[in-house]
């Protein structure tokens, strides 16, 4: 590894080492990448886990709640589009199919917000819907939690301690 970037690497993971910086940019960093902006948060906790391997459960939290508070910001979104429209053509805008799926299978379908591309604008669409606000969010957190659990904890079986040197 060039110089240099060793010197980068070592000197981001010292400051993410930080408790007062690093949870704070995973909060900032994952609650972002709940939105509807393409951003993936799980390399940020998996630094800072990284950097102080305590940091563990508090980073995980820590990007769950931001992750969460950014599918409910998500939500509220979908909730006021379809209110828009609905006042613009004063009527009750039609569900397509997948949209009656999502009906069917209500809050519980939160629990998928964590998939890649289609987790976050179900979040929105689950607002749209106007499906039950505190469901949908219990369902977004218990998912997005098991999606931080899971890749933080495979990030740091599978990345070699050789690229960390």
């Amino acid at each position: 590894m060039e110089a240099w970037l060793s010197q980068f690497v070592s000197a981001l993971l010292g400051a993410l080492a930080l408790p007062q910086v690093g949870l704070v940019a995973v909060f900032i960093v994952a609650f972002i990448s709940a939105t509807l902006l393409p951003m993936g948060s799980e390399p940020a906790v998996f630094l800072v886990v990284k950097a102080d391997p305590g940091m563990f459960w508090p980073a995980i939290a820590v990007a769950t709640v931001g992750n969460t508070l950014g599918g409910v910001v998500s939500w509220w979104m979908g909730y006021g589009a379809e209110r828009a429209v609905e006042a613009v053509q004063q009527r009750t805008p039609a569900h397509p199919r997948a949209m009656r799926w999502l009906q069917r299978f209500g809050p519980k379908a939160c629990l998928l917000s964590w998939l890649p591309v289609v987790g976050d604008p179900l979040c929105a669409v689950a607002g749209w819907l106007k499906l039950p606000f505190w469901p949908c969010v219990g369902y977004m957190a218990v998912g997005k939690f098991l999606r931080f659990l899971f890749y933080t904890a495979a990030l740091l079986w599978l990345v070699p301690e050789s690229w960390f040197s």
